[in-house]
């Protein structure tokens, strides 16, 4: 099949704009069944406002899944912000936040500990701790 470059009329701005043969070869290789119906400038302003706050689907009037369940924990009733999977505990908040300390405690080390043992930037934070940790009375 030959493409050949057609002019074509902007549905925005109402501007002529050219559709090339390699824009129509691309369109023709995805399976596209129709033309373009922008100029670029009006396709990328269209495509830059939904980049804006205010644009996205709450201003759409289009709130987000929220679904009813029970707490495995506490057993009171929630609504969650997403679809539960058979299997997996849904928490309430306050049993969430409750879990959260507790997995510090348990031994797992805190985010911000990891990134002082860890991080490259971190070396002289770490080596502060270890110069701390060799002073107490523990050690």
């Amino acid at each position: 099949m030959e493409f050949v470059d057609r002019l074509l009329t902007c549905a925005d701005c109402g501007g002529e704009f050219i559709f090339t043969a390699g824009e129509q070869l691309f369109f023709f290789d995805k399976q596209f069944k129709n033309d373009p119906k922008r100029c670029k400038p009006c396709k990328s302003k269209r495509a830059g406002a939904s980049l804006h706050p205010g644009s996205g689907p709450a201003a759409a009037g289009i709130s987000r899944t929220e679904t009813r369940t029970t707490c495995s924990e506490c057993g009171i009733e929630t609504t969650v912000p997403f679809k539960p999977t058979q299997g997996r505990p849904v928490l309430c908040r306050a049993c969430f936040q409750m879990k959260r300390p507790a997995a510090a405690e348990s031994g797992t080390p805190a985010p911000e500990l990891i990134g002082v043992a860890v991080g490259g930037d971190h070396v002289s934070m770490g080596s502060e701790l270890m110069v701390a940790a060799s002073h107490s009375p523990h050690a």
